[in-house]
This record gives structure tokens, C-alpha cells and sequence, in this order.
């Protein structure tokens, strides 16, 4: 499944104008069945103030040389949101014709100091995700919440082939089906930011091979950023955790982001985590 920026650019404007109704953005709705969800490709380019005619070539992907006005345009009518508007901007800018076909994309590597930093943080589940949602490094902690990402091959050390690939991460969410979604999230915006990265293209295609669960999440054309939120964990050793995370971007790096776990004081969830930081150092070596 290689990226196809055109195809993805109609695919997400269709799938933006969909979840619009005409009340919604102020235009009169005449009851009565509507052939399409959503908003009419006509109804959305009035509302931009293009011609239908232009409106359809973007959408079909026949013109990658719009105006930054006629984006903002776009992106006002369809009611985006942050992530969303950097995104249209992202496949509505035309590559330059002197790019290789693929890029070569180099290795990521994790400095010492987040390495130190990781393991000194004994007591917070934390990891650091680079592209492709690759696990790069990890403290004991989140070895023992998710799985422990030392024994696997490093090519496996992906949160996508993880939640989407392994049974066992269905039981570790309560709600896996949100998690699936957010990790899909996540994998649609950066595979936006490499389209050509081959690394990309073998994963998108592994995945979708493998999992018809990923290639119905993946037609919802959803976007998420790792900024933060909760997941409730069923643990298999410790039971239940409602833990929040956060993430940190490296300023000098932003392909790799700083995920860490928090837990109320003096919560149910907060002494099960020190019951799995104590198992951790019993079972675990650190990373």
C-alpha cells in the first residue's frame, strides 16, 4: 500500500465533507434523501468561494498547486481542526520534480541522556516512539505494562504491528477498539510527513495484509497527534489501571516523542502501579 498523496488528499477532503450537514455550516437543508453523506461538492466549494469546477479537480487529486488562500478557504468550510489543516496543507503541496522516488530515510537513534533519563523514572511507565510508531526505547516500567519490547526483534518493536498484529494487546485494553483507532490515527499523520519512506510502505502493507480489523480502521482516514489522554489497562498480574499519558516532542528530533504514564494519588490505580513497579524489578531487566 504505497502512499498515493493524491488519492489520500480526495480520500480526506470526502471524508471531511461527509461528516458535515447543512445546518451545521449554515446552509438551508431541504429534507428529503441526499445521495451522498454530508455536504455536496457544490455546497462545500460555495462555501469556499471556488468553482465547483476547481473544487472537484482538488478533490479528485488533479491539481496540487493551490494557494495557501485557497487552502485556508478550504479548511474554514470544512471546519478543521488544528492537526487536520497542517495535514491538507501537507498533501496539497506539490513535491518538487527533482525528488528521488524514495527518499532515503536515516536510522533513528535515541540519545544516552533519554536513555538515562528513562530508566531513572522508576516509579512512570515511560517509552519513546520515533516513525512509523517504532518503540526506540523503553524503562522497565513500560516493559512490564505493555510487553516487554527487549525479547522481540526489533523490527516487531512497533505499537501498529502490536496493537493491530498481537491477541494479546486486545486483552490489555479495555477499550482496544480506541486504541486501534488512535494508533491508526497517529500512523495516517506520520506516514503523511515520509510518504516516501519504503519503511512506511512495508509496514502500511504488512498491516493490511494481516489485519482486516487495520483496513477498516484505516478507511476512516482519522488524524491524532500524540499530545495526551487515557487508556484503562487490564493488566494481567496487577488487574485494572486508569492511567493518563503524556507527550513530549524533541525539539531537536520531532519524529521521536516522549510517552509517559501518570496516575492519581492515593488512587486504586496508583497502588496497583507500585505493585507492577515491584514485580517489574523482580522479573524484568532493565532496558
Amino acid at each position: 500500500m504505497v502512499l498515493d498523496r493524491r488519492a489520500e488528499l480526495g480520500d480526506f477532503l470526502k471524508s471531511r465533507r461527509a461528516r458535515l450537514r447543512p445546518h451545521e455550516v449554515g446552509l438551508p437543508d431541504h429534507g428529503g434523501r441526499r445521495r451522498v453523506p454530508g455536504l455536496r461538492r457544490e455546497e462545500l466549494a460555495h462555501l469556499a468561494g471556488v468553482s465547483v469546477d476547481y473544487y472537484v479537480r482538488l478533490e479528485q487529486g488533479r491539481t496540487l498547486h493551490c494557494s495557501e488562500a485557497v487552502l485556508d478557504a478550504v479548511a474554514r468550510a470544512l471546519c478543521l481542526d488544528t492537526v487536520e489543516r497542517a495535514h491538507l496543507y501537507r498533501l496539497a503541496r506539490p513535491w518538487s520534480e527533482s525528488e528521488p522516488a524514495e527518499t532515503p530515510v536515516r536510522p533513528q537513534h535515541v540519545r544516552p541522556g533519554l536513555r538515562r533519563l528513562l530508566d531513572s523514572a522508576t516509579n512512570v511507565p515511560a517509552y519513546i516512539v520515533g516513525r512509523n510508531t517504532d518503540v526506540l526505547a523503553w524503562n522497565r516500567l513500560a516493559a512490564a505494562l505493555i510487553t516487554d519490547f527487549g525479547t522481540l526483534p526489533p523490527e516487531e518493536r512497533n505499537l501498529a504491528r502490536l496493537v493491530f498484529l498481537d491477541e494479546r494487546m486486545r486483552r490489555l485494553y479495555a477499550d482496544w477498539r480506541a486504541k486501534a483507532s488512535d494508533v491508526a490515527a497517529y500512523l495516517r499523520l506520520d506516514a503523511a510527513r515520509h510518504p516516501r519512506d519504503p519503511r512506511t510502505t512495508a509496514l502500511l502493507e504488512e498491516l493490511s495484509a494481516a489485519s482486516p480489523q487495520f483496513q477498516k480502521t484505516w478507511a476512516e482516514h482519522q488524524l491524532k497527534d500524540k499530545t495526551h489522554g487515557r487508556y484503562v489497562y487490564l493488566h494481567p498480574v496487577v488487574g485494572e489501571l486508569d492511567l493518563g499519558f503524556e507527550s513530549l516532542r524533541l525539539p531537536d528530533d520531532p519524529d521521536q516523542a516522549l510517552i509517559a504514564h501518570t496516575v492519581e494519588e492515593r488512587s486504586p490505580s496508583q497502588t496497583a502501579l507500585r505493585l507492577l513497579a515491584t514485580w517489574a524489578r523482580e522479573r524484568l531487566p532493565a532496558s
